[in-house]
């Protein structure tokens, strides 16, 4: 019964958000076995800091579902909020960002992927990207049912939900449908340096990584002409996820000959979710919605 109480929380709170379409939520490994996961005794937890709501100790990940309203585009995304894998951001970093994708004719959906921690996995750093792969590979099997282009299924992350992003559409899986088409990274990270390394030893490997894992997350090496499109979005002054995160990234992809778009804002700080208009950083959603729609089927999808 305690399995069940989060999915039957989020459908009654999403069935009650102004305007929305209704939404399903679906739990990412129902009827199998959760990859990388030990029995634990940790129990979900939701706390509201400064008006944003945030998600701890996840250990039954879901994936809420927004279908697209009025024209549908047959663009689908997975939405993969923030937290720097200790925490997610759910609402302003994703129900807030999916239901903004879904009034624009985007099927969007909002990923609550299980947080690496020692006492829920053997492996803790390989479980968020095996949820991520997992959503993915839900919006294909469910493509004729939303009305999705499979060759248009990508993911825009937050902060480590962006890193997250990142290793997904760098580290190719050996099944086409865990790779996305494309990808939205909204101040994230994507150049392994001093400060990032420790971040990921102490939040996500819980402990140093092998010269072999340094060298898989140098991202910005293994950008390559399969590299899926990528908009990219950071503020100058963001203190937590420097600006040349996405700069960077931006130069390697062109580099590539990969499409890239993206938008740089003088003030926003880092977490602004949808934006705000006080600093013009409420531009990015229309410009990644209006990005999505002119995006061409991805020729590198098997």
């Amino acid at each position: 019964m305690r399995k069940v109480v989060p999915v039957l929380l989020f459908i009654l709170w999403g069935s009650n958000l102004p305007g929305a379409a209704a939404q399903e939520v679906v739990k990412l490994w129902e009827g199998q076995a959760k990859p990388f996961y030990k029995e634990n005794s940790l129990v979900e937890k939701e706390q509201t800091t400064g008006g944003v709501t945030l998600l701890s100790d996840i250990t039954e990940p879901t994936l809420t579902i927004y279908p697209a309203q009025g024209k549908n585009s047959g663009v689908a995304v997975v939405v993969i909020p923030g937290g720097g894998y200790s925490i997610v951001a759910i609402k302003h970093e994703g129900h807030d960002i999916a239901k903004a994708l879904s009034e624009r004719g985007i099927t969007a959906a909002v990923l609550k992927y299980r947080l690496p921690n020692p006492k829920s996995s053997p492996e803790p750093e390989k479980v968020p990207l095996s949820d991520a792969r997992r959503a993915l590979k839900i919006l294909h099997q469910q493509a004729e049912k939303y009305g999705i282009n499979q060759s248009l299924i990508g993911v825009t992350g937050f902060s480590a939900g962006s890193h997250l992003s990142t290793v997904a559409s760098l580290w190719k899986s050996d099944d086409p449908d865990e790779n996305p088409a494309f990808s939205g990274l909204i101040y994230g990270v994507t150049n392994i340096a001093g400060d990032t390394q420790k971040w990921l030893e102490n939040s996500l490997y819980f402990r140093k990584m092998t010269d072999e894992e340094k060298a898989q997350n140098k991202l910005l090496d293994r950008v390559d002409k399969k590299t899926p499109p990528a908009f990219l979005v950071h503020a100058y002054d963001d203190p937590t996820c420097k600006v040349e995160e996405s700069t960077l990234y931006a130069q390697k992809l062109r580099e590539n000959n990969i499409p890239v778009e993206m938008h740089l804002f003088p003030k926003g700080g880092h977490g602004f979710g949808p934006g705000k208009k006080e600093d013009g950083t409420d531009q990015w959603v229309p410009l990644f919605a209006n990005w999505l729609l002119r995006l061409p089927p991805n020729p590198n999808k098997e």
